[in-house]
């Protein structure tokens, strides 16, 4: 976690409104960070200042003022709203006869545009080259390359392997902003493995109409095998 995403949780880390996994990785950057520090200890005494700010008591008539001021409002508007009402009747009575024929030419235009359309591409053939790629409007997000570091200890307690699964979460640049482990071990030392992992690998975002979106997610599959002899 850098310090660009560590200073958008601290409100929340003070509040305990920040979940389990990710105030674990927050208090470990806070423990190296001295300016996310000094950050946070700033929220502590806005948060003392505030919590001595006596509250302000509103006036008796405050309620009354607002009735008389609304009700004042209203009765300028009253006749507006009257004529801007009754223009829309008029206009509806007049447009709603001709509603039907309207709607129906609108609807043999699509259908002889439709035809005209489908006559033209028939007999037509389209072909693809080997490096083209295909043109679907949304494209998951991808593992482009991992990083050569090895992740170890993931033995479940088999005799001879151990395996695990894992649920990255990738944002619009295909940096990995959360991941989840689906199945295999859970432990401090294997999360830090991962981190470092994910960190150094490169993933394509997904994208939609050509552009990248956050939100995607890719599986990762880790095994390890063990000879014991």
């Amino acid at each position: 976690m850098n310090c660009r995403e560590a200073q958008h949780y601290l409100p929340g880390y003070m509040d305990g409104a920040v979940l389990a996994r990710r105030r674990a990785h927050l208090r470990r950057h806070l423990d190296s960070c001295a300016s996310c520090r000094r950050e946070l200890e700033r929220y502590r005494i806005l948060a003392s200042h505030l919590a001595k700010v006596e509250p302000i008591v509103p006036p008796a008539d405050l309620a009354m003022r607002i009735r008389v001021e609304t009700s004042r409002k209203r009765s300028w508007w009253s006749m507006p709203g009257q004529m801007w009402d009754r223009a829309v009747l008029i206009t509806q009575n007049i447009l709603k006869p001709l509603a039907f024929p309207a709607t129906g030419g609108v609807l043999a235009a699509i259908a002889i545009f439709l035809f005209v359309t489908q006559g033209m591409l028939v007999g037509l053939t389209v072909s693809a080259g080997a490096d083209d790629l295909p043109l679907n409007l949304v494209q998951p997000a991808e593992l482009e390359s991992l990083a050569p570091f090895p992740i170890t200890d993931i033995d479940d307690g088999r005799a001879n392997a151990g395996a695990l699964l894992l649920e990255a979460t990738v944002d619009a640049q295909g940096q990995v902003v959360y991941y989840k482990i689906l199945s295999g071990p859970t432990n401090a030392a294997l999360e830090r493995q991962i981190d470092q992992v994910l960190l150094f690998s490169r993933f394509r975002p997904q994208s939609e109409f050509g552009r990248p979106m956050g939100g995607g997610r890719v599986l990762l599959n880790f095994s390890e095998v063990r000879v014991r002899g």
